[in-house]
């Protein structure tokens, strides 16, 4: 049988600011993008946001950005990579206590925004963070767009590469992600969605903005959870999924 990973970014609220509904989308998904507090997240929600995935039965993933909680970590700092390497593993080790209190462990790594997009072609950004979780001291896999650069590093280091796919999201003919300056860059039909997330596990393949059918490798859905309709569309996704006979389960 088939199998393939659905992820979601939690942990995002901020005091008394909530973003999306980390208990629900948790049903659906078999890995959790927990924020670190620097993109997103305080100490408190990231204490909870670990416990309910723990009890959802969840894997917990370090979802690390940079330092810029008045951008939602989706600006490029343009930081030195000693300075970005110690923000990261910063990150990693606040995670790993509150995941080890609420019974977990850190399991990988998913760089947030900015950052996430940088490293697809910033090389010294990118090896900054392979360093990083170099340092942390327990290989962790890392998750990434395919072909980013930082999967090449990952792999030269030692480190477990796992390429993921956007099912709220539309690709380009050329396999990247279409900039959310454009007005069709968020998918919002779970039907289409589903569809879509379908043929990438079972036929590698996803359908782009303009039609064609391009080749798409990946281990990992990614299912954002501020989208707006997250929880129901990921309730599609992964009931879509099992019906055409995959299995959910967590790459990590």
């Amino acid at each position: 049988m088939p199998y393939i990973d659905l992820n979601s970014d939690v942990g995002e609220s901020f005091g008394n600011w909530t973003m999306g509904d980390d208990a629900a989308i948790f049903t659906s998904v078999s890995s959790a993008n927990v924020a670190c507090g620097f993109h997103a997240g305080d100490p408190s929600t990231i204490a909870q946001t670990c416990r309910d995935a723990v009890s959802a039965n969840v894997t917990i993933g370090a979802h690390v950005g940079y330092r810029d909680l008045a951008g939602f970590g989706r600006r490029f700092l343009d930081c030195s990579a000693t300075e970005l390497a110690d923000d990261i593993l910063y990150q990693l080790g606040a995670l790993q206590a509150l995941a080890r209190a609420a019974g977990s462990e850190i399991k990988y790594v998913k760089p947030h925004g900015a950052l996430y997009n940088a490293i697809v072609h910033h090389q010294v950004h990118a090896q900054a963070v392979i360093d990083a979780i170099k340092a942390f001291g327990t290989d962790l896999p890392v998750l990434l767009l395919p072909g980013a650069v930082a999967l090449k590093k990952a792999e030269a280091a030692g480190l477990r590469g796992v390429a993921e796919a956007f099912a709220d999201r539309n690709y380009t003919p050329e396999g990247t992600l279409v900039s959310r300056r454009e007005s069709n860059a968020v998918l919002h039909d779970p039907a289409q969605v589903t569809e879509n997330m379908v043929r990438l596990a079972t036929e590698g393949t996803i359908v782009a903005v303009d039609g064609s059918t391009i080749k798409m490798e990946a281990e990992s859905i990614c299912l954002h959870g501020d989208t707006a309709g997250a929880v129901a569309m990921a309730s599609a996704v992964r009931a879509g999924l099992e019906h055409a006979g995959v299995q959910i389960r967590s790459f990590a």
